[in-house]
């Protein structure tokens, strides 16, 4: 899919015109511009020369149809993926790659097994979302929530992320609320602080995963730079100023953070009213030997966070029988 030249190929036509041709895109879903018959049909087909609106994508749905894994080939050749997650009170919710590989080199993640390649695009994170409207589609159902935590770290391409989401959140375009919509950082500050500074209602989530620097730098080496005192700090400055709550994810893997002492660590941490702890169990990936925690075991954490007053919850694990988590199914292609 490549529209970037849409406005120059329509640069001349009326303002109708326009308005049309973004509404086949976004409203209507179109993946031909074939399907828009009120268009001229020369228009169209210099439309589908410059402006092609076809997805180069192979996707993996799971057993219980809650989750589809999609793999989509960029114009370059590179490739990303992005989840559709399908929960049980309705919503739908894509998760988008922001990046093509990762340059953190989380110990957890298949993405960073990869590498880095280069940063996305905004209508390249776009795409993922359309992709997974226009499947939605077909069954009668909508996108309602997208949260960027897939492949990349959303706040080292902060000016392409942002774009991205004012296209999805726009009214004229994808229309999804802000408020639908999260961007997770493992804890670029920088980002934090300009975030902080937009005036939206797009959410903010931090992946944490471990309760003391000690630990998160193993898990983490980004932590060696922005150790958890410093995002902590920034975190608290952003909710001074917006006056929003932040979620922050922490995986649950099994006898690395999972301990009692891990889980009063987490709740010492974990003190401000406006801090939400989201624990997700580990989706085992390639490349490590990393496992989620026992049911008993997460069954004692959650009784420590609830003990110390601290608001969480736990995440259901979504398409385990599709590599799900974070950058399987692109590695896997290579």
């Amino acid at each position: 899919m490549n529209i970037e030249k849409l406005a120059k190929v329509l640069e001349a036509l009326p303002k109708y015109r326009v308005k049309q041709a973004k509404e086949a895109i976004f409203k209507n879903l179109i993946p031909d511009w074939n399907k828009a018959s009120f268009l001229p049909l020369a228009l169209r087909q210099e439309l589908n020369e410059k402006c092609p609106l076809d997805i180069k994508a192979e996707a993996l749905v799971s057993k219980n149809k809650d989750s589809v894994k999609a793999r989509i080939t960029l114009e370059d050749g590179l490739l990303i993926e992005s989840v559709l997650m399908r929960h049980k009170d309705g919503r739908n919710t894509v998760c988008v790659s922001s990046q093509v590989g990762c340059p953190l080199g989380c110990g957890f993640c298949a993405t960073g097994l990869a590498g880095f390649k280069r940063n996305l695009t905004p209508m390249e994170i776009v795409e993922q979302v359309i992709f997974f409207a226009r499947y939605l589609k077909r069954g009668g159902k909508k996108v309602t929530n997208v949260t960027f935590m897939g492949m990349g770290e959303p706040f080292l391409n902060y000016d392409n992320v942002l774009k991205a989401c004012r296209i999805i959140n726009s009214k004229d375009k994808l229309g999804i609320g802000a408020r639908n919509i999260s961007i997770s950082t493992a804890g670029i500050i920088e980002g934090i602080e300009k975030f902080a500074k937009e005036g939206t209602q797009i959410n903010l989530a931090i992946s944490l995963h471990a309760p003391n620097n000690e630990l998160r730098s193993r898990l983490m080496p980004i932590n060696k730079r922005y150790h958890l005192e410093r995002v902590l700090d920034a975190v608290d400055s952003y909710i001074k100023k917006t006056k929003r709550q932040v979620m922050f994810e922490y995986l649950l893997i099994k006898d690395v953070n999972d301990t009692d002492a891990n889980a009063k660590d987490l709740a010492r941490i974990m003190r401000n009213p406006l801090y939400y702890v989201n624990l997700i169990l580990y989706n085992p990936t390639m490349g490590n030997s990393f496992r989620p925690s026992t049911t008993e075991r997460v069954k004692k954490f959650k009784e420590i966070l609830k003990k110390n007053k601290i608001v969480f919850s736990q995440r259901f694990r979504f398409g385990q029988d599709i590599k799900a988590a974070c950058g399987q199914f692109a590695g896997e292609k290579k």
